[in-house]
C-alpha cells in the first residue's frame, strides 16, 4: 500500500514539475494559461528565449523527464494517471521531435512572429490583474522584442516561400496591434515608457520584415515536413493507433460514400446547383461580424432547448474579430480558450473579417463560402455546443494539475472531433427547423473534413501538388475558390493538424456507438457528453476506456 502510495505521489510531483516547468520556458504561454509566477520570476514580463543556451535549456528539461517517466512504474497509477502519463509521453516525444529533428526555429519566421503578438495581445485582452499592470508587462514584453527578432536573425537558416511572406503580413498585424491598438489604450502615467519601448520594437519588427524580404527571401526550403518526420509526429499528435496511410484510405472511402449522400440529397438538382442555391444566401461584408454574433444566440438557445448538454455556468464568452498577427492561420476564424488556471478571464470566439481592399470577386467567394448555413455551422463548431463548450468543461476538470495538463498538452482528435461531431448532432437533431441547407451544408463540411486528411497526408507526404490539392478542395468537395486557396495555406504552415478533424470525428462516432452497445437502454445522448467531457481533452481510445 505505501508503495502505491508513494508512485501515486511521485506521479503528482512529475506532473506538476513538468506542467510548471515547461510553462516557465515559454513565458507568452504562461500568461494565456494564466500562470503568473514561477519561482519569484514575473513571466508576464518575459518572453520565450529562443537563444541557443534558450534552445539547450528546453532540450535538456524535457530529456530530464523522459528519465523519470522511463522511471515510472505505470501499475502503481490508476486509470486517470495512466490516462494522464500517455498524454505526457506523446507530448515529450513531440517536444524533442521539434527540438532536435524538426527545428521550426530554424526554418519558420512566424514561430516568432505569432510569439511577439501573443505576448503583447494576451495581457491587452485577459484582464488578470488592473490595466496599469498589466500595460507594464506589456511594455517589459515590447523592451525584449528586439532582442527577440535578433535571436529569430541568428537561428533562421532558410524558409519556405509561404512561410516567409505569411511572417511578413502577420509582422504588419503586430506593428498594427502596437502602434494603434494598445497604443490607444495606454494609462496616462506610462505613455512615456510605452512610446519608448514601443518606438524600439516597432523598429524591430520592421527591420525584420526587411531582412525577411532581403536576406530570409534568397535562402528558401521546402514546406513538406516529409514522410519519415510527419509519419513520428502524427502518431504523437493524434495517439489513435493509425497510420497515416490507414487513415488516408478511410478518409477516400468516406469521400466516395459522402459524395454519394449529398447527391442523393440535392437530387434533382446536381450537388453543385443545390450548393450554389445554399451559397447565395449570405450576409454583406458590412454585416458578416453581426450575423455570426445572431447565430451565437441562435445555437445556444436551441442546445438548451434540445437538452444536448449542460451549458457551462460560467458567461465568458467573447465574440471578436481575430487578432491581425493570427490571420495567416485563421483565415476564417477560431476559438480562443479561457486561461485553465484563470476561466473566470474570458474565452474568445474569433471571427476574420473581410478585408476592405479585397476585389469584389474574393469578397463575394469568402462570402458565398460562410453563407448564412456556413456561418452557423462555424459558429456550432468554434463555440455552441463545439470548442467552447467542450473547453470550458475541460476547465472544471480536478485537480488541477490534470486540468492544466488536459489543457495545454490536449490531444488534438478530441478537441476538433467533438467540434466536428457537434456539427453533424446539431444537423441531426434538426436545428433550424430541419432546414434542408444545414444538411446540406454538413455534407459539405464533411467532404471538407475528409479533404483535410486527404490533403495533408498527400502534400506533406506523397508530392501532392497545389493544383491537385486545389482540385481536391474545389471539384471534389465544393470548396469556393477563396477558401480553396486559404486552405492549401494553411496546409503549408502546418501540419498534422488538418487530419486530426477526421480522426476525432470518426473516433467520437465510434466510443457514442460504443458506450450505446454497452448501456443499451439506459444510454442518454447527454449523460454521455457530459461524461465525456468531464475526462477533457485525452486520446481518443483512453476515452473509452475511461468511460467503460
Amino acid at each position: 500500500m505505501s508503495n502505491n502510495r508513494s508512485g501515486v505521489s511521485d506521479f503528482d510531483k512529475l506532473t506538476d514539475d513538468l506542467l510548471y516547468g515547461s510553462l516557465a520556458l515559454s513565458p507568452v504561454s504562461a500568461t494565456q494559461t494564466g500562470y503568473h509566477e514561477h519561482n519569484g520570476a514575473a513571466l508576464d514580463e518575459m518572453l520565450d528565449d529562443y537563444s541557443a543556451a534558450g534552445i539547450e535549456a528546453q532540450r535538456k528539461f524535457y530529456e530530464g523527464f523522459q528519465g523519470r517517466v522511463n522511471a515510472l512504474n505505470p501499475s502503481s497509477l490508476d486509470k486517470e494517471q495512466r490516462a494522464d502519463l500517455e498524454i505526457i509521453k506523446n507530448n515529450l516525444n513531440l517536444s524533442l521531435l521539434e527540438l532536435n529533428t524538426i527545428q521550426s526555429y530554424k526554418h519558420n519566421p512566424t514561430v516568432y512572429v505569432e510569439l511577439a503578438g501573443n505576448a503583447l495581445f494576451a495581457p491587452y485582452v485577459l484582464e488578470y490583474a488592473p490595466k496599469d499592470r498589466r500595460y507594464q508587462h506589456i511594455i517589459r514584453r515590447l523592451e525584449k522584442v528586439p532582442a527577440l527578432f535578433e535571436q529569430a536573425k541568428a537561428n533562421l537558416l532558410d524558409a519556405p516561400e509561404v512561410w516567409n511572406r505569411v511572417a511578413r503580413e502577420e509582422n504588419d498585424g503586430t506593428v498594427d496591434l502596437i502602434d494603434k491598438t494598445l497604443r490607444a489604450e495606454v494609462p496616462e502615467p506610462q505613455k512615456a515608457d510605452y512610446e519608448r519601448a514601443a518606438g524600439l520594437a516597432i523598429a524591430a519588427l520592421k527591420d525584420f520584415n526587411g531582412y525577411l524580404a532581403a536576406v530570409l527571401s534568397k535562402k528558401t526550403s521546402d514546406w513538406r515536413l516529409g514522410r519519415d518526420k510527419y509519419v513520428q509526429k502524427f502518431n504523437y499528435i493524434l495517439a489513435t493507433g493509425k497510420s497515416p496511410e490507414q487513415l488516408l484510405a478511410e478518409a477516400e472511402a468516406d469521400l466516395k460514400s459522402t459524395r454519394q449522400e449529398l447527391e442523393r440529397l440535392a437530387a434533382p438538382k446536381t450537388p453543385k446547383q443545390a450548393l450554389d442555391d445554399v451559397a447565395r444566401q449570405h450576409s454583406t461584408a458590412e454585416t458578416y461580424m453581426a450575423q455570426a454574433k445572431s447565430t451565437l444566440e441562435q445555437a445556444t438557445a436551441f442546445v438548451r432547448e434540445k437538452s444536448l448538454v449542460t451549458l457551462p455556468s460560467r458567461s465568458n464568452l467573447g465574440v471578436i474579430e481575430t487578432p491581425e498577427f493570427m490571420r495567416g492561420i485563421y483565415a476564417v476564424g477560431g476559438f480562443n480558450a479561457a486561461p485553465p488556471l484563470q476561466p473566470e478571464l474570458g474565452a474568445f470566439y474569433w471571427i476574420t473579417p473581410i478585408p476592405k481592399n479585397w476585389s469584389k470577386d474574393r469578397v463575394e467567394s469568402k462570402l458565398r463560402e460562410y453563407n448564412d448555413y456556413g456561418l452557423q455551422h462555424l459558429t456550432v463548431h468554434e463555440a455552441m455546443p463545439g470548442h467552447y463548450v467542450q473547453l470550458e468543461y475541460a476547465n472544471d476538470v480536478e485537480p488541477k494539475s490534470r486540468r492544466l495538463l488536459r489543457n495545454v498538452f490536449g490531444n488534438g482528435p478530441y478537441i476538433e472531433g467533438w467540434a466536428v461531431y457537434a456539427q453533424e448532432l446539431m444537423t441531426d437533431q434538426g436545428y433550424l427547423n430541419n432546414d434542408p441547407g444545414m444538411r446540406l451544408t454538413w455534407l459539405k463540411q464533411l467532404l471538407r473534413v475528409l479533404a483535410n486528411t486527404i490533403l495533408d497526408i498527400r502534400l506533406h507526404t506523397m508530392g501532392m501538388t497545389d493544383q491537385q490539392a486545389l482540385d481536391l478542395m474545389i471539384n471534389d468537395t465544393y470548396q469556393e475558390k477563396e477558401e480553396a486557396t486559404a486552405k492549401l495555406q494553411r496546409a503549408q504552415l502546418s501540419s498534422c493538424q488538418l487530419p486530426t478533424y477526421f480522426a476525432g470525428w470518426k473516433g467520437w462516432l465510434t466510443i457514442k456507438d460504443h458506450q450505446q452497445k454497452l448501456r443499451g437502454a439506459s444510454f442518454s445522448l447527454r449523460d454521455f457528453h457530459e461524461r465525456a467531457l468531464k475526462e477533457s481533452a485525452v486520446p481518443l481510445p483512453v476515452l473509452d476506456r475511461l468511460l467503460e
